[in-house]
């Protein structure tokens, strides 16, 4: 299987026990978060091997994050410890349907710095594909400069790179600011995955097709547009697509199924399928992971994914 590469920031979450507003919440269940927690998550139960670059505090909650990725075996060889600043904290509703209020605290987090010293030692043997997102760098410049050079390394030595948006507003101070720096990494990058309000936000253009040929005229090989419910349109070398979206009889809560959406692409892709084949092993992820509760409890491993996509055809 492939040995991918991705950098970010897991934080220590805090689900809430009861259904209600989290300021009345009493009691909490601690797991991890993060966008690149949950890609790596998918990956490495699909089977690949996923190297994670971080940084944590030196506190329970980091040593609590180590230990959770590597009992989910991913490779916190890049892992790092910051004695002056603490871990990322995220607490999130609990929901029966539809998006869970969420609140982070963040800011001057131990991730937040990072620089491009953390990959001074970063050996590239042996990596297939590197995946990164648009939250490292909102999280600071030197976070910035850290994914501008490792995307310039990997595409020095022909590495595939993909990229999803990922906004995250509340860690930009200004939305222009925003989509100037996300759209000069997403031309960097081989593949996009923008959802269609990202798309529309980020470019100014109204339909897929018009968002698609603003990232290939940036330079990007393929893009594909996230649309919920409705699955996706993917262009890519005059090839475009529709995909419909697999069937979902609960939606349980949305957090994380963008992710398992890019772990579907890129796995299958990997795996050297074809592209069709590729997004609709990535509808199917983005399914169950609307499905259940948690962040990432809901990406499968082979079997499961295979039973469920029989079952729904």
């Amino acid at each position: 299987m492939s040995k991918i590469l991705t950098l970010g920031e897991p934080m220590a979450l805090f689900v809430a026990d009861a259904e209600g507003s989290l300021e009345n919440v009493e009691s909490f269940s601690r797991f991890v978060a993060g966008a690149e927690v949950n890609f790596s998550i998918g990956m490495v139960r699909l089977g690949h091997q996923v190297t994670y670059i971080t940084q944590l505090g030196d506190d329970p909650f980091g040593k609590g994050i180590e230990k959770f990725l590597k009992e989910n075996t991913i490779d916190t060889s890049y892992l790092t410890y910051d004695a002056q600043y603490v871990t990322g904290m995220q607490w999130k509703e609990k929901v029966t349907s539809g998006d869970p209020q969420v609140f982070s605290s963040r800011r001057n987090s131990a991730a937040s710095h990072m620089n491009v010293e953390t990959i001074a030692n970063l050996n590239w043997d042996g990596f297939d594909h590197i995946h990164l997102t648009g939250i490292p760098p909102a999280l600071s410049t030197g976070c910035r400069a850290l994914v501008y050079e490792l995307m310039a390394q990997a595409r020095s030595r022909g590495i595939q790179i993909s990229y999803d948006p990922n906004l995250r507003f509340g860690l930009w101070q200004d939305k222009k600011e925003m989509a100037q720096v996300i759209n000069d990494l997403a031309c960097r990058a081989d593949i996009v995955f923008p959802g269609i309000a990202e798309g529309k936000l980020l470019t100014g253009k109204e339909t897929v097709e018009e968002i698609a040929a603003f990232y290939h005229d940036a330079g990007v090989k393929t893009v594909v547009i996230k649309l919920g419910a409705e699955g996706a349109y993917t262009s890519s070398e005059g090839q475009c697509f529709y995909t419909q979206g697999f069937r979902v009889e609960h939606v349980v809560d949305t957090v994380g199924a963008g992710d398992g959406f890019a772990v579907g692409v890129v796995s299958a892709l990997l795996e050297e399928l074809p592209l069709q084949d590729a997004v609709k092993r990535g509808t199917a992820i983005g399914a169950l992971a609307v499905m259940s509760p948690g962040d990432n409890d809901g990406l499968p491993d082979r079997e499961k994914l295979t039973a469920f996509m029989k079952e729904t055809i």
